[in-house]
Formats: C-alpha cells, sequence, structure tokens
C-alpha cells in the first residue's frame, strides 16, 4: 500500500491539529511554550520521515514562506482588534513604538556586530542575518500574557506588533536599498512610503468597513480576510508597508466609535458591525492558531538536526540572547522607567524570525550560518519568557483558554444587551434613528 496519499496527509494534518490542542494543555501546566513543543513534533516527524524514506521535498520551504505570510497577518489582525484606541492609551502607544524601535535598531548592529565576528565577514550581510533575529515575536508574546495587568499586557501587544512591523519594513527596505548610496534618498524613500502606506490604509478600512457591513450573505467574513490577503499581497509587490494595512483596519473596525464620529456614524450599521467584530475574533484566533501550529511544525522538519550538537553554535546564540535583553532593559528602562518585571523577558523570537531568515536573497546568504542558531535563540528566549512569567506567578495561557475567556465574556455580553439598549449614547440613539429604529423603545429609555 502506498504511504502517501490523499487520506494519509488528511489523517496526519488532523493528528498535527490535535496534538497542538494538547501541547496547549501541557504548556498550561508545565509553562513549556508550546512553540518549542511544535518544533520538536516537526523534527520527531523528520526523524520517522527518513526511517521510512519519506522524501520531504523542498516544497516545504515554500510552504513555510506562504504559512508565515497568512499566519503573521491572522496574528496582527488579532492583536489590533484587541487594542483600544484613546486618549488614555497614547502614552502606553508612543512608548511601546519607542521601545521597539530602539531596540530593534539596538539589537540589529549588536547582533549584527557578533555575526560579523563570528559567523559572517561582511557586515552588511551580518546585519541583514541580525535583523530577524531581533524581533519581537507576536505570535508567541500574545498567547502567553493573558493573565498579565491590562496595562502590561497592552503594552506587550503593541510593542510586540510595533516589532513585527517595524522589523519587516527595515529588513525590507535594507535588501532594497543595498545599491543606493545616497542617505537623503533612503531616508526618503522609507518616510514616503510610510506615509503613502498609512493614507492608503486609512481610505482602505474606512471602505471596508463601509461596504462589507452592508453585505447580507452569510459567508462574508474569508470574504472579508481574502481580501485583506490580496491587499497585503499588491502593497507588497509595490514595496508598500503591507502591514500597516492589516493594523489599520483592525484599529478602525475594533474602534469605530472614534473613526465614524458625527455625521459618519449615521453610515454606521451597529448590529452588523458587532457582529463582524465578535465573529472576526473567532476566525482570527482560530485560523492564527492552526497556521501557527503548522508553521512551526515544518520549521522542526526543515532543521538539520545534526547541526543542534555544534557547540560553538551554542555559544553564539547564548552571547545573541544575553545582548537581546541587555539592549532590551536598557531601552525599558530609559523609556518606560519603572515596573519593569517581567516584561524584559518577555522578547521571545519565533514566526518572524523564521520567516524573514527563509526570505534573505540567493545572492546574500551564506553556508556559514546555521540555522540551529534561530533555533537556540526562540529556544532560549521563549525559555527565559517562561520563566519570568513563573516567577511573578503568571501562567502560561493556552490559545483554546484565552477563546474560552472571550466567549464566556461575549455570552455575558449578549444577555445584557436589553440591559445596555437603555443606556445607548446620543450618537447611537441618532444611528438608531437613521435605520428605522423602534420609536416606542426609545420613547421608553
Amino acid at each position: 500500500m502506498e504511504i502517501i496519499n490523499p487520506y494519509t496527509i488528511v489523517i496526519a494534518a488532523s493528528f498535527v491539529v490535535i496534538i497542538s490542542y494538547l501541547f496547549n494543555i501541557i504548556s498550561s501546566k508545565t509553562n513549556v511554550p508550546s512553540v518549542l513543543l511544535l518544533v520538536a513534533l516537526g523534527m520527531i516527524i523528520k526523524s520517522a520521515a527518513n526511517y521510512f524514506d519519506i522524501p520531504t521535498g523542498e516544497f516545504l520551504f515554500d510552504a513555510l514562506e506562504i504559512l508565515g505570510i497568512v499566519g503573521l497577518i491572522m496574528i496582527v489582525l488579532e492583536a489590533a482588534l484587541d487594542l483600544e484606541l484613546n486618549r488614555s492609551k497614547w502614552p502606553l502607544i508612543w512608548k511601546s513604538l519607542l521601545v521597539a524601535l530602539a531596540s530593534l535598531i539596538g539589537c540589529s548592529f549588536i547582533l549584527g556586530f557578533i555575526i560579523n565576528s563570528f559567523i559572517v565577514d561582511d557586515f552588511t550581510t551580518s546585519l541583514i542575518y541580525a535583523i530577524p533575529l531581533s524581533v519581537i515575536s507576536s505570535a508567541i508574546v500574545i498567547p502567553s500574557i493573558g493573565e498579565m495587568m491590562d496595562e502590561k499586557k497592552e503594552f506587550l501587544i503593541y510593542e510586540s506588533t510595533f516589532s513585527d512591523i517595524l522589523g519587516i519594513m527595515y529588513f525590507y527596505f535594507l535588501i532594497g536599498n543595498l545599491d543606493n548610496n545616497h542617505v537623503g534618498s533612503v531616508i526618503w524613500d522609507v518616510v514616503s512610503n510610510i506615509l503613502i502606506t498609512i493614507v492608503l490604509s486609512v481610505l482602505i478600512s474606512y471602505a471596508l468597513v463601509l461596504i462589507f457591513q452592508r453585505l447580507r450573505t452569510q459567508v462574508k467574513l474569508f470574504l472579508l480576510i481574502a481580501v485583506l490577503l490580496v491587499l497585503y499581497a499588491i502593497g507588497k509587490l509595490f514595496h508598500l508597508s503591507s502591514l500597516l494595512i492589516i493594523l489599520i483596519f483592525g484599529l478602525v473596525l475594533n474602534n469605530y466609535k472614534l473613526f465614524f464620529k458625527g455625521k459618519l456614524m449615521k453610515l454606521i450599521n451597529l448590529s452588523s458591525i458587532h457582529s463582524i467584530l465578535s465573529n472576526f475574533h473567532l476566525i482570527t484566533m482560530e485560523s492564527a492558531f492552526v497556521v501557527r501550529t503548522f508553521f512551526f511544525v515544518i520549521f522542526g522538519i526543515t532543521i538539520n538536526v545534526s547541526s543542534l550538537v555544534d557547540f560553538r553554535v551554542f555559544l553564539i546564540s547564548l552571547l545573541i540572547t544575553v545582548a537581546l535583553f541587555g539592549v532590551r532593559a536598557l531601552f525599558l528602562k530609559l523609556i518606560v522607567r519603572k515596573d519593569l518585571n517581567p516584561q524584559i523577558f518577555i522578547a521571545p523570537r519565533g514566526l518572524i524570525t523564521i520567516l524573514l531568515f527563509f526570505s534573505i536573497p540567493v545572492h546574500l546568504q551564506v553556508d556559514t550560518f546555521s540555522s540551529a542558531v534561530l533555533l537556540y535563540t526562540i529556544l532560549l528566549t521563549s525559555s527565559a519568557m517562561a520563566i519570568a512569567l513563573i516567577a511573578n506567578g503568571k501562567h502560561i495561557e493556552p490559545v483554546d483558554a484565552m477563546q474560552m475567556d472571550y466567549w464566556r465574556e461575549m455570552d455575558k455580553h449578549i444577555e445584557e444587551i436589553p440591559v445596555q439598549d437603555k443606556h445607548k449614547t446620543v450618537e447611537e440613539k441618532e444611528q438608531l434613528e437613521a435605520n428605522g429604529g423602534d420609536k416606542k423603545n426609545e420613547g421608553e429609555q
């Protein structure tokens, strides 16, 4: 009987998802990050495939890149849907942005020096390899901080999301301007790209919210996700900061009261927006979980196990990890200044690190840089995060537990709707009138 066929592939994929859920349970009991368990599962699968002479093939690298892109979009969208914008949040936002930017640049140059000293001869190439290692993984941070204080949790969500976005922009801008010797031209390219992307993102977000709230079909949320994927891909083809499109759309949708004020509020169908929001939360969380699962399992399959026994690689990875936390501690101390525990140690590397590493152009790749450096750095930074959370009485909350908590809150919210209707804001009353609301109920209010 042929071992590889559509049915065995379906069975294997299903078992991977089931095991991933079990890993979440193990993670909640032991505080071992589930990401590391998924990578280990991938390595076991590769060993089994080699034993049975089952080819893994180069297509895995293409699958890894595609999964990374989709996973990144879903994770950033998931984070944006949890962020509220108001004046009281502004200090939190600018501090998290400043920490993310300063840490990214500082880490990239220090890591570039380390890589240049021990692995790669050319400093520019070393810097390209350093950037992926300098990016904090929101894919690991967001599911791991469910029990932290709200202010610290929001700071880490903003910071990890900004780190993802800025890291990707930094990486592609550096690669795109390697042959550009004019500093002024590079700065103008960066600034104009960001401004154009922000303006387009805001316009697109307004259009998408207005269009999709009026769709009456039952199947529209995955249609919306497909549109976002298309916009992201088109933006990348035109060298725009496409991740900003996803972030800004999520912020506009979740903060519609801020973006649709006054007369614009009359364009909003409140019941439709609330429905899209609640359903979108579930879809993004579930989709991000599945994509994240297969991404890290496939990454484990692509790892050369023999490279892990290189003690020199381990020492370099340990030096890189110490440098990462040292730079982070410095900028947190300078910018945030107080109550820094356990934020200093919540800076794991993961999905973006791997995605950018496999996105390095062929002509810039060097054989002396081992992928084991990535794995060791992911393992060390994730372990440091787990230890810090345990030491502070916090436990890593798995994705499925976070989803159950969210839906319990949603059930309470739905049950309270009749009561909340009695306390509608003036803008919502105007919206009800514009939509032909029940005037008798309004009179009672």
